[in-house]
């Protein structure tokens, strides 16, 4: 019982760590406030759940719900092109909310608010992945390799111009860099692995609805690379373990669930308004949370 629980949290600090990642690359690296990344994490999971649901191989619901969420991710990057600072976060706030809209309404495909229950666990190449520690071995796999690419990604001349564009970006393009295209660029690579997350999200939880991918979810993730620090992928991981861990002795205390989830927020709260104050480069991090936040450049 105790090793089932223990897996469970890992495989969930797996996942958020990848989006916790994912969101870093843009928000800390690019200096772009992203409060619709949920929005990427529910295509990606929708993506995956219908591809696989209609009877194609896990493996290609899996890339499909990274290239979908990636193909939007383009479309975001758009906006952002002319947008900076609390506009820019105002149009992916609103970007996130016809997300889900979407899943909301669209029924045939969705089943709006009824969900979609009965999602099959992940097989791939006849080995089956329906135990908690093989699950778990998935998970660890794809997040370690997400932490691979985007170190190497953001140690190349690309890291290094998503740095200078967030420093400044007037003297980033005076440098000679494409600073649209690095932008469009760094919203497909964060949306493309936020998708993936999204995937191993839905065939491990097997049911999935749109209340799942709002606005608190981004909160959280953007929480866990504020806590950990802006650009550091060290950090997201950081602050996705200290998130899914720190409110788990609220279980064991007796509370009913009507108080622990609101208990949960404040506890959230408390935290983002204590780092703010006395810790603005997070744990780990180079970036001020409240330099992106007004960014103005």
């Amino acid at each position: 019982m105790i090793e089932a629980y223990i897996l469970h949290l890992l495989i969930f600090i797996c996942i958020y760590a990848i989006l916790s990642m994912s969101l870093n690359l843009i928000t800390g690296y690019a200096g772009m406030l992203n409060l619709g990344h949920a929005a990427f994490f529910g295509i990606g999971a929708y993506a995956s759940v219908l591809i696989v649901m209609a009877g194609f191989p896990f493996w290609l619901g899996f890339i499909a719900a990274g290239a979908i969420a990636a193909f939007f991710g383009l479309l975001l990057s758009v906006p952002a092109l002319r947008l900076r600072g609390d506009f820019l976060a105002i149009a992916t706030l609103a970007f996130g909310e016809i997300i889900r809209s979407i899943l909301v309404n669209w029924t045939e495909f969705t089943r709006g608010p009824l969900g979609i229950p009965g999602i099959p666990k992940p097989e791939i190449f006849g080995i089956a992945f329906d135990s908690l520690w093989m699950y778990f071995i998935l998970a660890f796999i794809i997040a370690a390799v997400a932490y691979f690419v985007l170190r190497h990604l953001l140690n190349s001349n690309f890291g290094i111009a998503l740095k200078a564009i967030r420093e400044n970006e007037s003297v980033a393009a005076s440098l000679g860099k494409n600073v649209n295209l690095l932008k469009m660029q760094a919203f497909v690579v964060g949306a493309f692995f936020a998708g993936l997350a999204g995937s191993l999200f839905a065939h491990y939880i097997t049911f999935i609805d749109p209340g799942t991918f709002v606005l608190g979810e981004t909160i959280l993730m953007l929480l866990m690379v504020a806590l950990g620090g802006m650009g550091s992928l060290e950090g997201s991981i950081l602050g996705a373990i200290i998130l899914i861990l720190l409110p788990e002795p609220l279980r064991f205390i007796g509370l009913p669930s009507a108080v622990v989830g609101p208990l949960r927020q404040i506890i959230y709260a408390a935290i983002l308004i204590v780092l703010v104050i006395k810790k603005p480069r997070g744990l780990l991090g180079t970036q001020w949370f409240g330099g992106i936040v007004s960014d103005s450049n």
